[in-house]
This record gives structure tokens, C-alpha cells and sequence, in this order.
């Protein structure tokens, strides 16, 4: 799956020389909490959050009087509170990769360029979309938890006993333990068309552990 697949595509985007204050009306307009911002020529010069707006805005303890304050916010443009030096990645982008980026360098969002050009965006609520299909949790069924040894072909035992109990897996998904044995591994399956106990009792034969089950 590529980033390609799940961006938003034509963005709203801001001018460098908006006021704060406008953005932020911009913002809750749009329900976006960020936006890429463009020079005067259409190039992308920074992005801004709906934090680095609020962090904007004087302290309670500013010894301005209240009748300044809209005037101060007024002059203070975006350029000078945005994050000029911004990460991009491209349309052909694993999403792995970006969601991988995005945890590293805990940002929220990364606008997506066609060379110079400003193509999309792609948020952390996109990557909570396709973690939620992934591990099908827009469908009924059984959620099952299993630990494993980490080597190959473990997986493999798993689904051909699900299959030969007449399940049908309709979401997986997998990360690394490292165990007081060696490495383990936990998968998490949704599955269909089997009772709970039918599944347990097929899989109880191939995995070490049994780690939660409940239908949902």
C-alpha cells in the first residue's frame, strides 16, 4: 500500500503572510489541525499546526492589556511560528515507511510533493484508518491474540489451521516479543465463520500461547 492510496489530495494550504489568527479560523473551518504553507509563488516553505497557532497566542500572564492582544495576534504572521524545515516523502511512499517517519520524528502529518510540487498530505488518522482495516476491526467476528517462536513458518501454521477449522481470517496482525526464551512473536487475528471454541481448540495445537480471545 502507498502513500498514493490514502492521501488527501489538493490539501488546503495557507499564504506565508496569513495572520494567526486567520489561520486558525481557517483551521476549524476546515477541521484540519495542520497546513502546509506556500510562498508567494506556490512553493512549499513550511507547515503549521493547530499547536504551534495556540502556542502563539500570549499566557494568561502577559501584561498586555486584553484590548492589545487582538492586535498583536493580528500582526504575527505564519512564517513566524511555522516549521521551516519540514519532511516530505512522495507519492510513492510505502505507508510503513511513512507512518515509520511520522513515529520518529513524533510529527503528525507529512505533505506528500511530485517534485517540487505540493501533490497531498497524509496524517496519522489516515495510518489509524489502515491499521484499523488491517486488523479488521470494522468486522464482526472472533479476536484472537497468540504467541508464537519468531522463525519461519509459524504464520503459516496458523492460517492452515484456521482454514482447516472453516475460519476465514479478515484482518492479522503481528509484532516481535523478545521473551525470557528467545524471541516470540504476537499475532492478532479477526476471524469468521468459526465458533470461539472451535478456533481455540485448533490453534491450542500450534502456538505456545493463547493469549486473549473474545468475539466482537
Amino acid at each position: 500500500m502507498l502513500v498514493q492510496e490514502l492521501m488527501t489530495r489538493n490539501p488546503v494550504t495557507i499564504a506565508h503572510d496569513t495572520s494567526v489568527p486567520d489561520a486558525l479560523r481557517l483551521m476549524r473551518e476546515k477541521k484540519v489541525r495542520r497546513l502546509p504553507v506556500l510562498d508567494s509563488h506556490g512553493r512549499l516553505v513550511g507547515i503549521v499546526s493547530d499547536k504551534d497557532l495556540l502556542h502563539a497566542e500570549p499566557s494568561p500572564a502577559t501584561t498586555l492589556a486584553v484590548w492589545e492582544i487582538p492586535e498583536l495576534l493580528g500582526k504575527l504572521k505564519v512564517e513566524k511560528v511555522m516549521t521551516r524545515d519540514v519532511i516530505t516523502i512522495t507519492e510513492q511512499t510505502p505507508l510503513e515507511e511513512a507512518a515509520r517517519i511520522m513515529a520518529d520524528s513524533k510529527i503528525g502529518g507529512l505533505p506528500v510533493m511530485q517534485g517540487a510540487n505540493l501533490v497531498g498530505i497524509i496524517t496519522e488518522t489516515d495510518v489509524f484508518k489502515v491499521l484499523l482495516e488491517l486488523l479488521g476491526g470494522r468486522r464482526k467476528g472472533v479476536r484472537i491474540a497468540v504467541a508464537v517462536p519468531a522463525v519461519k513458518g509459524e504464520l503459516a501454521k496458523i492460517t492452515t489451521a484456521i482454514f482447516e477449522a472453516g475460519g476465514n481470517i479478515v484482518g492479522i496482525g503481528m509484532k516481535g516479543i523478545l521473551g525470557s526464551y528467545g524471541d516470540t512473536a504476537e499475532v492478532v487475528l479477526k476471524v469468521q465463520d468459526v465458533s470461539q471454541d472451535k478456533l481455540v481448540e485448533a490453534l491450542r495445537q500450534v502456538v505456545n500461547e493463547i493469549m486473549d480471545v473474545r468475539e466482537i
